[in-house]
């Protein structure tokens, strides 16, 4: 019996270091795609607000970040067994222009907040699920605005 404890305990160990990798990669996937629209925003459309509305998103990470444990979430990260680390997927090098990359990665954040919000409810801090959810939604409206800003623009120059 105390034999099975063990295992059993080091399997939940395992599966926790499983699920904290999870989520370090999507916090680090939202993040990074934020930035990305972030910098078209500020750059490329020039819409102050709209650029710290993604900044705010970013920094609303760090709270769930915080919540799981930085320390822990360093620790379940493991670059080198990632199948996808290295190299480009060929999806990822089509993009003809900057509304697709921004698209791309609306895509790719609203993606990542999704596993984020269904992964840590088997954490220690389910609570912050609802944190994932809400940068979720908020992603889904931010989308909308954009495209219809994009098919006005496409709209005029045709």
């Amino acid at each position: 019996m105390e034999h099975y404890l063990f295992y059993s305990a080091m399997i939940d160990s395992c599966r926790q270091k499983s699920v904290l990798r999870i989520l370090d990669v999507n916090l680090n996937r939202l993040r990074e795609a934020l930035r990305v629209i972030e910098e078209y925003v500020r750059f490329i459309d020039l819409h102050e607000t709209l650029a710290a509305g993604f900044k705010g998103l970013r920094h609303a990470l760090q709270e769930i970040e915080t919540g799981l444990g930085r320390e822990a979430l360093i620790d379940s990260r493991d670059v080198e067994t990632d199948p996808f680390a290295q190299g480009n997927r060929p999806e990822e090098l089509m993009r003809g222009d900057e509304s697709d990359i921004v698209s791309a990665n609306f895509k790719r954040a609203q993606e990542a907040a999704r596993v984020i919000e269904e992964y840590v409810k088997i954490t220690n801090a389910p609570a912050l699920s609802e944190k994932a959810k809400n940068i979720r939604f908020s992603l889904y409206e931010l989308e909308k605005k954009f495209m219809k800003q994009v098919i006005n623009e496409q709209k005029r120059r045709a």
